[in-house]
């Protein structure tokens, strides 16, 4: 009976090494759903609407700034942000669109 027990417990030694190797790949696929392409698709939306603003455009930056894109340059963008009144910042600082009116 416990020769029976000994080999019953090797064949399960030798499939926890599979085992351990199939978990192993199962947690990076379920951290590369869960976390990495998400953020992978957010940091893509976020640059094609960077690249997509055009003068006239109400924006609004990180910081809480309004203003009405005046200049779009190839990392800058220059916010009008009161009559006369222009500051440049680069793109990455642009949050989203505002209802500015």
């Amino acid at each position: 009976m416990s020769m029976t027990f000994a080999l019953l417990q090797a064949e399960g030694g030798a499939m926890g090494g599979y085992g351990g190797i199939i978990m192993i790949v199962a947690l990076f696929a379920i951290m590369y759903f869960f976390m990495i392409r998400p953020q992978n698709k957010k940091a893509k939306k976020e640059r094609e609407f960077r690249n997509s603003l055009k003068e006239g455009d109400d924006v609004m930056t990180i910081g809480g700034l309004h203003g009405r894109v005046h200049r779009v340059e190839d990392t800058t963008v220059t916010l009008e942000v009161a009559t006369g009144v222009k500051l440049k910042f680069e793109k990455s600082a642009i949050l989203q669109k505002s209802a500015q009116q």
